[in-house]
Parts: C-alpha cells; structure tokens; sequence
C-alpha cells in the first residue's frame, strides 16, 4: 500500500487519492483494473458454477477436488480475470496470471497431495503463464503456485499472491521437513 509520500510529485490529486484508496500496490492495482476488476466486484454466480463442476469431477483413480468459502470468494472476485502486469517486476518477470479454477480440474491428485503435505485442503485457482503454474488456494486462503520445479508460496491471501505475481516479487520455495 502507498501513502501520499509515495507518489511522485507530478502526481494529481485524483490520482493521489485512488492510489492511497487501493489495498493493491499502484502497479498491481492497475494491471487488475485493466484486466476487468473493480472494488466491488463479485460473481457469485460464476464462482459457484466452477464450485459445481469441481465437486462433479474425479479423476481415473477417484481423486476429487475440495471446495471451501475462502476458494469461492476468491474465484467470486477475481475469476475470469486474465491479468498482465503493466510495469516490470521487482526482482522477476511477472508472469501473466489467469484466475480459472477449472485450469486445475485434472489436477485434483497433485492438489490433494499438497493439501496433505499442508495439512489443510487445497482447491484449484488458475493458472500463471500459459500452463507454466497451476495455482491454488487453502482453505484459510493462503495461495500457492506448482510448477515443474516444485511448489511455492505466494502469500497469506489472494491479495498478497497477486502482488508477488503481478508485481515480479520471487515467491518462496516450499521445502519438506
């Protein structure tokens, strides 16, 4: 978040209040509104339609998804969105970011792994890049990105992994023991 000492001088008032108004970095902020969000914005609708074909779904080996308020809340404000970052990123390249559980769908073995190494439930959210990161979501909203590297730790909630997504921050690696 940004106070008014923050921002450049050339910086008008209108611009000064809506970034001091925001809970997202300018940068982020920005790339969220040009992909579609609002303040305010909320799907239910939506969110609860991929909710259906989540828990409708099982995978050749019985597998199923797990569903929970904090994943639905997320896809209700955020799902459909296909963000890209509008500045560079602070240490690496942001990638593009598409909220869509159903990116996760055949996915429910690998998330119900973690899930168990987390000791929580874990529910599909996107994906970043084109099929580069699944990314998920437990059920205290804590968000996750898997890839073929390993899994990693974008944040607390969905508003801390948007800012280390879109922002280009280096997310933490999660490591056993």
């Amino acid at each position: 978040m940004h106070d008014r000492t923050d921002l450049p001088a050339q910086a008008g008032p209108a611009t000064r209040d809506r970034q001091a108004a925001t809970r997202f970095p300018a940068a982020v902020d920005a790339a969220l509104r040009a992909a579609g969000w609002q303040p305010g914005r909320w799907d239910i609708r939506q969110a609860e339609e991929w909710a259906d074909a989540l828990r409708s779904h099982a995978s050749p080996a019985g597998h199923q998804h797990a569903v929970f308020p904090a994943a639905v809340e997320a896809w209700a404000e955020f799902g459909g969105l296909h963000i890209t970052a509008t500045a560079p990123g602070r240490q690496i390249a942001p990638p593009a970011v598409r909220i869509d559980p159903l990116r996760g769908l055949h996915l429910a073995r690998t998330l119900g792994d973690l899930g168990r190494a987390l000791e929580t439930e874990v529910a599909p959210l996107g994906e970043e890049g084109e099929n580069q990161a699944v990314l998920a979501i437990d059920q205290t909203g804590r968000v996750y990105s898997i890839d073929h590297t390993g899994d990693w730790y974008l944040g607390p909630d969905i508003d801390a992994a948007l800012a280390t997504l879109v922002g280009g921050v280096q997310p933490e690696r999660l490591v056993s023991g």
